[in-house]
């Protein structure tokens, strides 16, 4: 049993890198690195980093708040907030990206007079938002409830203010959570596709980030560029992972 347990994990991890492989050497080097650095590549490159960056900057407190209550306090439909605050994990991102265009086209019209985030910028960093937030808060969540409630007893017994045992106590002893949730919230930033597309419009050299350059090149048939970008996308991933990996060996130790 042990031996066909290790051999299926050989085989599907075979698969995984051959996969990869063949897509980066699809194209000859040359071509690869030509696309690259192309106006559109880079254009791309530059927004997906860009929006990544400031939805996991907002994200990444929202998740503490969302984590830290749900896990912390009591307080009334608690158990249906914690729903609504998981349900997007288990939508698809398309759904996800129609929900925030009609919110912003029905109950939310009215700010669109002074802030209009549809097919903009800001539209596709609220898209990442959406897709990010629910898997931070809920990392979080699994953090702070690991923590045992009495070590911020304990500094409250010493004097420490509400706050500063937040600060002093729980936040340090959360720093794994808080790295992972960082990183898989940028993440899932960065590969977000769906929700950007719908509710950012997928604009060509405007709202284009990489995952919405992949698809807008292969509806344009231009596969040289759309594997660049992927190729991209998968270094980023394979460093996230590595990230990870690095300091999960780290917490053991």
């Amino acid at each position: 049993m042990e031996r066909l347990f290790i051999a299926i994990t050989y085989a599907v991890g075979f698969l995984f890198l051959t996969s990869f492989l063949s897509f980066v050497f699809s194209i000859s080097p040359q071509k690869l690195v030509s696309e690259f650095f192309s106006a559109e590549v880079l254009f791309a490159l530059k927004m997906t980093l860009l929006t990544a960056t400031v939805s996991t900057l907002v994200v990444l407190p929202l998740g503490v708040i969302l984590g830290y209550s749900l896990a912390r306090f009591k307080f009334p439909f608690k158990k249906l907030l914690k729903i609504m605050v998981d349900l997007p994990m288990a939508f698809p991102e398309l759904l996800v990206g129609f929900l925030l265009l009609m919110l912003f086209s029905g109950l939310l019209k009215p700010l669109t007079e002074f802030f209009n985030p549809i097919f903009s910028p800001s539209g596709v960093i609220l898209a990442e938002i959406a897709v990010s937030l629910p898997f931070v808060s809920r990392i979080l969540y699994t953090t702070f409830k690991q923590i045992d409630p009495r070590y911020e007893m304990v500094a409250r017994s010493l004097g420490y203010s509400w706050h500063e045992a937040f600060l002093k106590v729980s936040l340090p002893m959360a720093r794994g959570g808080l790295i992972s949730a960082t990183v898989v919230g940028f993440a899932r930033s960065f590969g977000a596709f769906g929700a950007v597309l719908i509710f950012g419009g997928g604009v060509y050299m405007k709202t284009e980030t990489l995952p919405v350059g992949i698809f807008l090149n292969i509806s344009y048939g231009n596969l040289d560029r759309a594997i660049a970008m992927g190729t991209v996308l998968m270094l980023v991933s394979f460093i996230t992972v590595w990230i990870i990996e690095l300091f999960q060996k780290e917490e053991r130790l």
